[in-house]
């Protein structure tokens, strides 16, 4: 008789097989997987968004009906309990915020689907099959139909399958795109450095080429914590000895930021996964001014972007630095920038005090900080990066729409914000993303 996990392994070889012998005998270009080709493209999703919204009561709250989704899918397949945490609450909770986010934005399809992408390339470090989101497909149905009972109808049901098939879609695309790449990448740990007693430093060599650009960030995974992941901005430019930097903050909720401060030491090994994020600069920058704003460990992806300019000078006339501690303890990393800004004289570095602000979250007075000559507002690009110890989501939306009254076009304000994934971590089970684990 097989075990649970030889019939789990079996099925994805048969899924697999599948999908290999369909690329072989399709036409060039075809190939998709049949319970997501019903998505159309070009998609309008403003109707099928008016019709799930007006009623989305019927199956409300989201979070229950999450919770069924998955009640349904573990007793149809035990199999896939290992991909998740071993407590759900957070899990159902980012999940419907996921589908808040689909809702909301069905009728940008075209921005969905480069996020969803994005997600999807990003899934291929958990192990995540497109075998798992047609099980994950058939659950969520069956949850929609028991919590709306005798109102659901046909119409409502394709509806929610057109907008569930296109993100499905989209990330099985971004996953199939980055085949070329390994899923994640094995590193050992160079160094671990102690900063503060909740905050190190650490360098780490991957054990293959790790192609990234300066202002990205990667999720790690430690051994003390396997299948938990967590995003940490990497605070060196890339270098010839392909060594990482990564600034991590204790979050004292025994996460992966805990195992890699305080259960981690020269030698261990860590995993990464591809790099992404909105913060790198663009291949060729016009000569214009450039703001940097960080509070906490978002200092990270600054230092990288300031050794990048400096590399390559041609990038601006002048760069400002605006940095907020973020706990009280000011610049954690201050000999670094103390010694870079000598020599310099195209960096102008403040603290949040010194623009006008208390140290907060906010950052509540960065027009202190914008060039003021006539014209050199609109002409400055922003680069934004508060910490989630020292931020939320709201907070830097509200940074960046006090650079918009300023005068700084939406354009040129460059953040990591997706309105998708609000990165939290408050215990070793929140740290996975997307529709099938997070």
């Amino acid at each position: 008789m097989n075990t649970p996990s030889e019939d789990y392994h079996a099925l994805l070889a048969r899924h697999d097989a599948m999908r290999l012998r369909r690329r072989i005998l399709s036409p060039a270009g075809a190939g998709a997987e049949p319970w997501c080709a019903e998505a159309p493209q070009p998609y309008d999703g403003t109707s099928d968004q008016q019709l799930i919204s007006e009623f989305l009561p019927l199956v409300s709250p989201l979070e229950e009906l999450i919770a069924e989704l998955y009640l349904v899918l573990f007793e149809r397949h035990p199999y896939l309990r290992s991909l998740f945490p071993e407590s759900m609450a957070f899990q159902q909770a980012h999940l419907a915020g996921i589908f808040r986010y689909l809702i909301g934005n069905l009728h940008r399809t075209d921005e969905m689907i480069a996020t969803l992408a994005q997600l999807g390339r990003d899934h291929r470090k958990l192990g995540v099959r497109p075998a798992h989101f047609e099980a994950f497909e058939a659950a969520l149905i069956e949850a929609l139909r028991m919590r709306a009972g005798a109102r659901w109808t046909g119409a409502l049901e394709d509806a929610w399958l057109r907008m569930l098939r296109l993100a499905v879609s989209a990330m099985v695309r971004g996953a199939d795109e980055a085949i070329a790449e390994p899923p994640s990448w094995e590193a050992t740990v160079a160094s671990h450095e102690l900063r503060t007693p909740d905050l190190a430093v650490l360098r780490v060599r991957p054990h293959q080429p790790y192609p990234f650009r300066a202002g990205q960030f990667a999720s790690l995974e430690s051994p003390l914590l396997e299948q938990a992941w967590r995003p940490y901005y990497l605070a060196r430019a890339p270098h010839p000895d392909g060594e990482l930097e990564f600034h991590v903050r204790a979050r004292g909720a025994d996460g992966v930021s805990d195992a890699l401060v305080h259960g981690t030491q020269k030698g261990g090994t860590v995993r990464l996964s591809a790099p992404r994020g909105a913060l790198a600069l663009p291949d060729h920058t016009p000569s214009a001014d450039v703001v940097l704003i960080a509070s906490g460990t978002g200092w990270a992806a600054m230092k990288a972007l300031l050794q990048q300019i400096d590399a390559e000078r041609f990038r601006a006339h002048r760069v400002r630095l605006l940095l907020d501690g973020g706990v009280g303890e000011g610049v954690y990393d201050a000999a670094f920038l103390e010694a870079f800004r000598r020599g310099r004289p195209w960096l102008t570095v403040l603290t949040a005090g010194q623009a006008g602000s208390s140290a907060d979250p906010g950052l509540r007075a960065v027009a202190g900080i914008l060039a003021q000559r006539p014209g050199a507002v609109s002409r400055q690009h922003v680069y934004l990066a508060l910490a989630p110890e020292a931020s939320t989501t709201d907070s830097a939306r509200a940074v960046a729409a006090r650079l918009a009254a300023a005068g700084v076009p939406a354009t040129h304000v460059h953040h990591d914000i997706t309105g998708m994934v609000r990165v939290t971590e408050t215990s070793a089970s929140t740290t996975r993303t997307g529709l099938l684990s997070a």
